[in-house]
C-alpha cells in the first residue's frame, strides 16, 4: 500500500478542503488495494504559513497540495496569463482551455521549471476587493489604501498604477492584518472573505471581478515518477497530467 499525503491551508468548509476530501474518497473507492491519500485540511492551523506548502511539497515533506498559480508565475512565466487584471475572460472560457491542450502545455511548463507535477487545475475563485475605509467607485477612490495582494509582481504593479499601496501578507496572517488595520483593503474571492472572517471588518466590497483565480493541484514530481505504473494507469489518472482531477472536479476515472 502506497500512501500520499496532501495538505492545504483553508478551513474544513472551504471548497478546496472539500475537494481534497473528494480526491481522497475517490481514490479509496477506485484504488484502495494500491493507493491511499491522507489529508491535512490546513497547515495554518498547526502554526505554519500557507506559503510553506510549496516548500513542503518540493522537499518531499508533503506529497501534494493545491496553491494559487500566481505564486508559481515567477518561475513559470507562461502562468502569468492568469495574472493580468481584467484580461482573463470568463470562468467557463478559462477552464475550457485548461481542460484541453492549453492546460496540458502549462502543466509541461510547470514540470520542466519546478519540482512539481500538475494533477489538475482547480477553480480559485473570481477575485474582488474589500476595504474598511470607503466605497470604491472610481480609481481615485483607491488612492493611498494599503491593499493586501498575492505575492505576484504583475498584480502589485497593476494595483499600484491605480493608486493602491500593495503589500504581500501570507494567508496565515491575513485575518489579523485586516482586524488590526495593518492593511486597509484586500482582494479575494467572496468565499474567502467569509471563510477568513474578513467581512466582519470590511464594510465595503467592490465586485471588480478583476481576476479569475486558478489553483493547480500539485504533487512532488519525483514522488509521482516513482509510482508503479499500475497506479499511474488508473482510469482518469496518470499520464494525461490529470490524475483523478479535471479542471474543476475530482473523480478517479469519471
Amino acid at each position: 500500500m502506497i500512501t500520499l499525503h496532501f495538505a492545504g491551508y483553508q478551513p474544513a468548509r472551504s471548497v478546496h478542503t472539500r475537494a481534497l476530501h473528494a480526491l481522497r474518497d475517490s481514490v479509496a473507492r477506485r484504488a484502495a488495494s494500491d493507493l491511499r491519500i491522507t489529508v491535512t485540511d490546513s497547515i495554518v492551523a498547526a502554526g505554519r504559513k500557507a506559503s510553506d506548502l510549496l516548500r513542503m511539497v518540493a522537499s518531499g515533506e508533503l506529497d501534494g497540495c493545491y496553491f494559487a498559480s500566481s505564486y508559481l508565475a515567477a518561475n513559470v512565466p507562461t502562468l502569468g496569463v492568469f495574472d493580468r487584471p481584467f484580461e482573463s475572460g470568463s470562468r467557463n472560457a478559462v477552464f475550457a482551455e485548461l481542460d484541453g491542450e492549453f492546460g496540458a502545455a502549462l502543466a509541461r511548463d510547470v514540470a520542466s521549471a519546478t519540482a512539481y507535477r500538475v494533477l489538475g487545475w482547480w477553480d480559485n475563485g473570481i477575485r474582488h476587493i474589500s476595504n474598511a475605509v470607503r466605497p470604491i467607485r472610481a480609481p481615485a477612490d483607491c488612492g493611498g489604501l494599503r491593499l493586501r495582494t498575492l505575492d505576484n509582481a504583475l498584480h502589485q504593479g497593476a494595483f499600484r498604477r491605480i493608486g493602491f499601496l500593495p503589500v504581500f501578507i501570507d494567508v496565515a496572517d491575513l485575518s489579523r492584518a485586516v482586524a488590526d488595520r495593518t492593511i486597509d483593503a484586500q482582494e479575494n474571492p467572496l468565499t474567502n472573505m467569509v471563510n477568513f472572517g474578513l467581512h466582519t471588518h470590511h464594510g465595503h466590497v467592490s465586485l471588480t471581478g478583476h481576476l479569475v483565480g486558478v489553483a493547480p493541484l500539485l504533487v512532488n514530481h519525483a514522488r509521482y515518477a516513482a509510482l508503479p505504473k499500475r497506479i499511474a494507469a488508473y482510469p482518469g489518472g496518470g499520464r494525461s497530467g490529470k490524475c483523478c482531477c479535471s479542471a474543476r472536479t475530482c473523480t478517479c476515472g469519471g
